[in-house]
């Protein structure tokens, strides 16, 4: 079963398409059955029942701890670097400020994280600890700076509101597939899937119809800047559920616990599109 995340969608780990594997073990393909010359045997006392001349294992199956931990990591980061910039930058409604740092570190940290993400989604091997890093400091200096400017234009403490429907969003999730034994069929995964790449181009769209002018206005804070973000926050919060089941799966296939940066950049990336999205329908509502 599939996830509307790309990143787990093309890891061969978590969609299922690893056929050659058995547990964390990958069967050795012809001319490969017996170690290179120097590789090290395990003590033939630690083999037990496992077949004699075994190498030694270099690896482990994937845990649901490696995952908490390494997603903890992750969105460690993004907020740290978010408070960085938050406070380094000072009160950009006084001379105090620095806004021109403000939007400039914010714009690097969205077009870095974009970049990044683009290729996470098309990369089919696992994702190394400093590429998942990497993208969660870029978040941080994006969430960080797009937060400081929005709450500066409410009164309504709406960046701490976010943050609290974020937790109870991913917690009420997570609480629904667990306790309500939530299957994802197929069809569903294709059609979300199919409506996601949908959003996306939307998206795209938009911003290079604004970029001349001629915007459709799903970026203001109209009724069609409304609904786009509506939209955004079902897609990533459904994209939470279709995730949990994701590294479900990878743990139940005994996939290797390096994995767990992958994990954690898909649900980091998905817990970030919660927030962003509700931080947008919040400031919306918050209007004159």
């Amino acid at each position: 079963m599939n996830s509307n995340n790309p990143v787990f969608n093309n890891s061969p780990a978590f969609n299922g398409q690893g056929a050659s594997t058995y547990g964390n073990q990958t069967y050795p393909g012809a001319g490969a059955a017996y170690p290179a010359p120097g590789q090290q045997y395990g003590d033939a006392s630690s083999w037990g029942t496992g077949t004699p001349g075994a190498p030694v294992q270099a690896d482990r199956a994937l845990t649901i701890d490696d995952v908490v931990q390494k997603t903890g990591i992750s969105l460690g980061l993004v907020v740290v670097v978010a408070a960085a910039l938050w406070f380094g930058t000072g009160d950009i409604s006084t001379a105090d400020g620095n806004y021109g740092m403000l939007i400039g570190l914010t714009a690097v940290g969205m077009i870095g994280g974009l970049i990044i993400g683009l290729v996470a989604a098309f990369k089919k091997s696992m994702l190394s600890p400093g590429l998942v890093l990497a993208y969660a400091a870029l978040e941080g200096l994006f969430m960080g700076g797009i937060s400081k400017v929005i709450q500066a234009q409410v009164d309504s403490p709406i960046v701490m509101q976010a943050i609290l429907g974020t937790i109870a969003a991913a917690g009420g999730m997570l609480a629904a597939y667990k306790f309500f034994n939530i299957k994802i069929g197929d069809k569903f995964r294709r059609g979300f899937i199919a409506a996601s790449f949908g959003f996306l181009g939307l998206m795209l769209l938009e911003m290079v119809l604004s970029a001349f002018g001629n915007g459709l206005g799903l970026f203001g804070d109209g009724g069609m800047g409304f609904v786009f973000a509506l939209a955004g926050l079902g897609f990533g919060v459904v994209g939470l559920l279709l995730d949990f089941d994701m590294v479900e799966r990878g743990i139940a296939a005994g996939v290797s616990q390096r994995f767990a940066w992958t994990a954690a950049f898909g649900l980091t990336a998905s817990l970030v599109m919660v927030y962003f999205y509700l931080l947008r329908l919040l400031s919306i509502l918050n209007q004159d």
